[in-house]
């Protein structure tokens, strides 16, 4: 069991782009803890460029001691929890007086260390520089980002989509999923929608892949973009069990406690706050967290503390990225693309903000070093 008993402490399980920076903001203020079982936090927005560009890792990875100078990390999944403590996978008991929930989605396949996230970056440019047909499964922002990413840099490969829905970018309006459509049609991408794809259905040495209306596609190599489960089946059987909603979601108030709890918070995609899960709000949610639990160590009454105001669904904003120079960009009022939203987006993907955001310089020199 792990305690301080000179501060108060505050454990924040999961270092994605929530738990990170809710970490940063509170490591001066009360006795922190990071739970992470990676030890680096990955800009996820710049993922899919790092397929064509490996080199943009050495700003988009970042070790979570590079941010976090007064606080502990610890590299380790998080396996339960009670009223008072955190039960970590290597055994360990990290005592807490508030704990915030930042799980996101599941990263059982993520590699833990930067150097291996690093390699497997490289691998998948390997795979993608080797093949002359690709298989995308999954038209969702991931699928399309990837899709578009490839199309640009590697316009002499064949690109394949294939998507369930009836449409790409089911979450977010039809007039940007119909420019998606015609941007990647217009790139040479094959689209496929309203069917799926059994990678088990791939025949022999050929690599033909067949879908669910019996289409049959040729591809080197596929990747497949779907969305990954809820990262909160580790507290299905905790003292937040009664908390969940039927999503696998964790219910939270105003103040984005968890529903019931006065010391517990959840942040990010774990949530059920009723808005599109996009990073930028998952940051929001960990600015309002940092100052309520700021608030609360000097003493605040119930009634000082920030309440979060969730985005209207219907009219939220989404940017997505369509190569280098190209995006689409869904506006509370009106939805464009082409090279507009490739300049707000596209051209850097936030990264250089991001990092400036978590007090990093913007544009590292270079190291090479993991």
């Amino acid at each position: 069991m792990e305690a301080d008993q000179q501060k108060t402490r505050v454990v924040v399980v999961g270092g994605g782009v929530a738990g990170a920076l809710l970490a940063k903001s509170l490591q001066f203020h009360a006795h922190l803890y990071l739970i992470d079982p990676k030890e680096y936090f990955e800009i996820p927005w710049a993922s899919l460029r790092a397929m064509v560009e490996p080199s943009i890792c050495e700003r988009t990875l970042v070790k979570h001691s590079d941010y976090l100078t007064n606080a502990r990390i610890i590299t380790s999944t998080a396996v339960s929890i009670n009223s008072k403590e955190v039960l970590t996978g290597e055994g360990r008991t990290i005592v807490y007086d508030y704990l915030v929930i930042a799980t996101g989605h599941a990263v059982d396949s993520t590699p833990t260390t930067r150097t291996d996230r690093i390699q497997q970056f490289q691998q998948d440019n390997d795979k993608i520089k080797s093949s002359s047909s690709i298989l995308i499964v999954g038209g969702g922002p991931t699928g399309v980002e990837l899709a578009g990413e490839i199309a640009v840099d590697y316009p002499e490969k064949k690109v394949t989509l294939v998507h369930k829905g009836s449409r790409l970018l089911e979450f977010i309006g039809p007039k940007a999923s119909n420019k998606a459509l015609d941007w990647l049609s217009s790139k040479k991408v094959e689209v496929i929608l309203g069917q799926t794809i059994s990678l088990d259905s791939m025949s022999g040495n050929e690599r033909v892949y067949t879908t669910s209306g019996g289409q049959k596609i040729t591809a080197d190599c596929h990747f497949v973009c779907v969305g990954k489960p809820l990262g909160s089946s580790w507290l299905q059987e905790s003292i937040l069990k009664e908390c969940f909603d039927t999503r696998g979601q964790l219910m939270v108030d105003e103040n984005l406690r968890v529903w019931g709890k006065k010391n517990i918070f959840a942040i990010g995609d774990i949530t059920n706050i009723p808005e599109m899960k996009q990073g930028y709000l998952a940051q929001k949610h960990a600015s309002v967290v940092a100052k309520n639990l700021k608030l609360l160590l000097k003493g605040a009454k119930e009634s000082e503390l920030a309440k979060y105001k969730p985005s209207s669904s219907s009219s939220g904003m989404a940017i997505v990225s369509l190569g280098r120079k190209e995006g689409i960009a869904q506006l509370p009022f009106t939805t464009i693309g082409g090279y507009l939203p490739g300049v707000i987006k596209s051209r850097d993907l936030f990264v250089g903000r991001t990092r400036k955001h978590m007090g990093l310089d913007p544009h590292p020199t270079p190291t090479h070093t993991s």
